[in-house]
């Protein structure tokens, strides 16, 4: 892992293009970003998307599962993650989160958000309703057109529709979830935004008064 200065740093793993990044940076322009990805060429994409904020993003090639990017010199104030953490398995997900507390500064912040495993087909049949809505809709804002939503549907990426044993996505219940920030140590432990199976939620490391 690479040497970083005592400052104020937030690690954003599996980083893709850098779009939470650039919304980070543009809200704390006081902080700097490492994301890191497992793929040369989103890295490379973020490069050109943060490219004004110099030294500000800087990002690395890794691989979510394994250990060596979970040791730095310097402790972090956050670490974030968007639509990456569902990759792993239960057990692996339980690892990340004690070694992500390990990672921060006393009161620093662990942010998620994520696809999550609905429990039951009811659950995951609403789900898969509002998501497909969600991106129908967002189609219709973006482009004026429903191109983007019929690819989602043609493509099967409605997770909650079509997931398969053998794929790469492996979600967990939100509340298991919750429960392992717990037991791994962090407090004030929350939920902060959850709709169509989607889930936005945080811990923190204990701090001095804590």
């Amino acid at each position: 892992m690479t040497s970083l200065d005592p400052e104020s740093v937030i690690l954003e793993l599996c980083s893709g293009e850098g779009l939470l990044a650039e919304i980070v940076l543009e809200k704390f322009p006081g902080f700097t970003v490492l994301g890191l990805d497992g793929s040369e060429e989103m890295l490379n994409r973020a490069q050109e998307r943060l490219a004004r904020f110099g030294k500000k993003f800087r990002c690395g090639r890794f691989d979510l599962a394994e250990q060596d990017w979970r040791k730095l010199e310097h402790p972090l104030q956050a670490v974030i993650s968007s639509l990456g953490i569902h990759h792993l398995e239960g057990l692996q997900k339980q690892e990340l989160f004690k070694d992500v507390l390990q990672m921060l500064e006393k009161g620093g912040l662990f942010i998620i958000a994520d696809i999550v495993e609905m429990q039951g087909e009811s659950g995951k049949r609403v789900a898969a309703e509002v998501w497909d809505e969600a991106v129908r809709k967002r189609s219709l804002e973006l482009d004026g057109n429903t191109e983007v939503y019929e690819f989602f549907v043609r493509e099967g990426w409605n997770t909650f529709r079509y997931l398969d044993p053998e794929d790469i996505d492996k979600p967990s219940p939100l509340f298991d979830q919750l429960k392992w920030l717990e037991e791994a140590g962090f407090v004030e432990v929350d939920v902060h935004w959850m709709q169509a199976g989607h889930a936005i939620f945080s811990g923190s490391k204990p701090g001095i008064c804590q």
